[in-house]
């Protein structure tokens, strides 16, 4: 595995008045410094979940969901820390195998209230991120029928509520030639990315991989 090496060039002006402080270990100048983030990348290197869910497509994740990944997916989603959203991708885009052929991003729709309240589309942001870093497209192939909060609920009603959660945007054509990285930010039982998967299979999606920030445990 290659990790990331260091940069040290300022992209932001603004950067010089209030610097970021790396979560990990408070260095000033990044959200996340390099040697955090490779200590990240060691840990997905070592971290093995066994999912025996049928029919799931290749799963690509940077660990579990503990730790100082825990507090980034906090701070990036809860405290406006939208920097993050780059270095997610970055991240992401160093455990992601190469892509071949035409690839497109589906960021997995956030609930509405949800944007309104944060003011940002969590997901979205780091796939553009990514995609930018790629070369490649953001597909929103996926749109929410139903604004439904899974935080708390069973299984069962989890099942329930992401078959009904996310339809097909019929302004976009499924391409069965490609390759789509369905993205969310933290696989929890799985139900809305499963969910999301069968979706883009039955309007024709041959290739599909899966890609999360985190895995609950």
């Amino acid at each position: 595995m290659s990790f990331i090496v260091k940069n040290t060039t300022i992209i932001n002006p603004f950067d010089l008045i209030a610097p970021h402080s790396c979560r990990g270990c408070g260095r000033l100048g990044e959200p996340l410094c390099n040697c955090c983030k490779n200590d990240i990348l060691k840990l997905h290197s070592t971290f093995h979940k066994d999912f025996s869910v049928e029919n799931l497509p290749p799963l690509y994740t940077l660990g579990p969901r503990e730790g100082l990944l825990s507090a980034l997916i906090y701070d990036y989603k809860y405290n406006s820390n939208r920097a993050l959203g780059k270095t997610f991708a970055e991240l992401l885009d160093t455990i992601l195998p190469p892509s071949e052929g035409k690839t497109f991003i589906v960021p997995l729709p956030t609930a509405h209230h949800h944007i309104r309240a944060r003011a940002l589309d969590h997901t979205l942001k780091i796939a553009k991120h990514l995609a930018k870093k790629r070369h490649l497209e953001v597909a929103s192939v996926l749109v929410r029928a139903k604004d439904t909060v899974q935080v708390g609920a069973d299984r069962a009603t989890r099942l329930q509520q992401a078959g009904e959660a996310y339809a097909l945007n019929q302004k976009i054509s499924i391409d069965p030639t490609a390759t789509y990285i369905l993205l969310d930010d933290v696989w929890t039982t799985g139900t809305s990315l499963l969910s999301a998967t069968k979706k883009l299979r039955e309007a024709g999606a041959l290739k599909i991989d899966i890609a999360v920030l985190a895995i609950s445990s």
